[in-house]
């Protein structure tokens, strides 16, 4: 495979989209953080090595993420996800419904547990 030559190119192109995105973002934002811990020293240091690092780890990554091995798990992923059967925007609304009115419930529920077994205790122990 050549240097700059795209590993099975029209496949899993968003996983491997997303993929390079978000780790250029982490990248990006870890040369920024570099570049202003290096802020003592001179302005071409303080440029260039994030400069050259971001460079180098954004061709690293577009090596790592052109590997067979790792481009086949990323297609094989998109593939997957393509077969996933997502819920309908009513179903969603329904169970989030659900999932609030039971917790508000379980909530008053060890509330009342609480204020009793601190009533039965404290009469026991005479506290109150």
């Amino acid at each position: 495979m050549g240097i700059n030559k795209i590993y099975k190119r029209g496949q899993g192109t968003y996983t491997r989209l997303g993929t390079g995105l978000g780790v250029f973002v982490l990248i990006v934002i870890g040369c920024a953080v570099l570049y202003q811990h290096l802020a003592g020293q001179s302005i071409l240091i303080q440029t260039l090595v994030p400069s050259v690092l971001c460079v180098v780890l954004s061709w690293l990554t577009f090596w790592v993420i052109n590997k067979p091995a790792v481009s086949d798990f990323l297609i094989a992923a998109e593939s997957e996800i393509k077969k996933v059967s997502w819920s309908s925007r009513h179903e969603i609304i329904v169970s989030t419904i659900v999932v609030i009115v039971v917790v508000i419930l379980m909530s008053i529920g060890l509330a009342v547990v609480d204020l009793v077994f601190n009533w039965f205790f404290g009469s026991v122990i005479g506290l109150f």
